[in-house]
């Protein structure tokens, strides 16, 4: 069997061994092992010769099979990077991404600029790649990656970075989904359980006190549906936080559909709602159903709070390179110390006014989250006495085609 033979044969064994660890470890101890495995193949092709046939056999393959470790590297959607004396010597093209192409030849220090990083690298003798380093900031200030070091052949070392963000920040929602709920939930759970006991006594029998009591517990059980309803569309927005939506979605058709919703609902400020939509708009790279839910909120959220027969006014039309949204009220409007903290989640301005017309306190958190998701942009501009304009401003799929002449189409009922 031939020189060559025997390198292919290595590589298709740390392929196999990869897999048999990936199966029972995961894929990041995997990921190591594929590395190491190839890279000890390699080592070992250009250290071996026989006689001068397989020399020359020897070279010819060492030179085939090193491009090939760089595309096996860069076929791994994580950072992987081999490291040599502390220096880095092979980095794939998702380590480049994150880092700079300039990495490869610097010292794995500053290849890799952190603190938490810096002693594992440069670590004397073996290390564990069961225990991954957190490193958060790398690349940027939200994310966080768990960097696992191991030692393969001649000294070398193979890091592997992974990326913990999202799963960071699923576990963060679950844990504020548990302690919002349980102080958004509180009081009207309280509040039925009293209600409850107090029927159970003699004033069950007060046919005018039951029939009061049972319409609290009916609409105090409705605000905690519509609380967990809320709490469970915020969730699932953002574990769709890192997915960009790519439907081609018609806003100002989308607007229509949600304004002849509010009509069709008898709502008694429907009739207040006004449109303009201009003509000729390139689509969003949406999700027509957040996108859906964000015109209820804001349009909701309106009539809720500006004052009964004005005008609700809802405008779509181009700023610049994107598509500009604007909802806009006439009500006591908001004071500038309340506005950055809108869309926290559960922060009412007035507490007592929120829940009496059936607010939940999430309404602006999912716009928000929706918004982001869509790489858009939220503004809240608001005056006291004078009302309130929230405008949402979305990248357009694509540059239209058509004419950039504005047409406005006024809709008003």
């Amino acid at each position: 069997m031939g020189f060559g033979i025997r390198t292919l044969w290595a590589i298709i064994v740390a392929v196999v061994a990869a897999v048999v660890v990936f199966l029972s470890a995961g894929p990041g101890p995997a990921i190591i092992t594929l590395v190491g495995g190839i890279a000890a193949a390699l080592v070992a092709s250009e250290g071996v010769k026989t006689d001068e046939d397989d020399e020359d056999v020897g070279e010819e393959d060492g030179a085939a099979l090193s491009p090939l470790l760089t595309e096996a590297l860069d076929a791994i959607v994580e950072p992987v990077l081999l490291i040599d004396e502390g220096r880095v010597i092979l980095a794939n093209r998702a380590a480049r991404t994150l880092l700079g192409a300039h990495i490869v030849g610097e010292d794995a220090r500053i290849a890799i600029r952190h603190p938490a990083a810096a002693e594992r690298l440069l670590a004397t003798g073996p290390v564990e790649p069961e225990q991954p380093i957190s490193l958060v900031g790398l690349g940027s200030l939200d994310h966080r990656w768990d960097m696992r070091v191991a030692d393969v052949t001649n000294g070398q070392r193979v890091v592997h970075l992974i990326d913990q963000t999202a799963h960071d920040a699923a576990e963060r929602m679950r844990v504020d989904f548990v302690a919002n709920a349980s102080h958004e939930l509180r009081t009207p759970l309280a509040s039925i359980l009293g209600f409850i006991e107090t029927l159970g006594d003699e004033a069950g029998d007060d046919p005018e006190i039951r029939a009061r009591f049972l319409k609290v517990m009916f609409d105090e059980a409705r605000r905690m549906q519509r609380l967990v309803e809320d709490l469970i569309s915020l969730s699932r927005i953002e574990a769709d936080k890192y997915r960009q939506p790519a439907q081609p979605t018609d806003l100002a058709e989308l607007v229509e559909d949600v304004w002849e919703e509010f009509l069709d609902s008898g709502a008694p400020r429907a009739k207040d709602i006004a449109c303009d939509l201009a003509e000729d708009l390139a689509p969003v790279a949406g999700d027509r159903a957040q996108l859906s839910q964000m015109l209820h909120n804001l349009i909701g959220n309106a009539m809720k709070y500006g004052r009964a027969d004005t005008p609700i006014r809802v405008t779509l039309g181009r700023d610049g390179d994107m598509l500009r949204l604007s909802v806009a009220d006439r009500g006591e409007g908001i004071a500038a110390g309340h506005i950055p903290r809108l869309t926290e989640r559960f922060y009412r301005v007035d507490s007592g006014r929120s829940r009496s017309i059936g607010g939940t306190g999430l309404g602006l958190a999912i716009v928000k989250h929706i918004v982001e998701r869509h790489r858009g942009r939220l503004d809240i501009a608001s005056e006291v006495g004078v009302g309130t304009t929230v405008t949402v401003r979305l990248p357009p799929l694509k540059t239209s085609t058509k004419s950039l002449s504005e047409a406005v189409v006024t809709k008003e009922q």
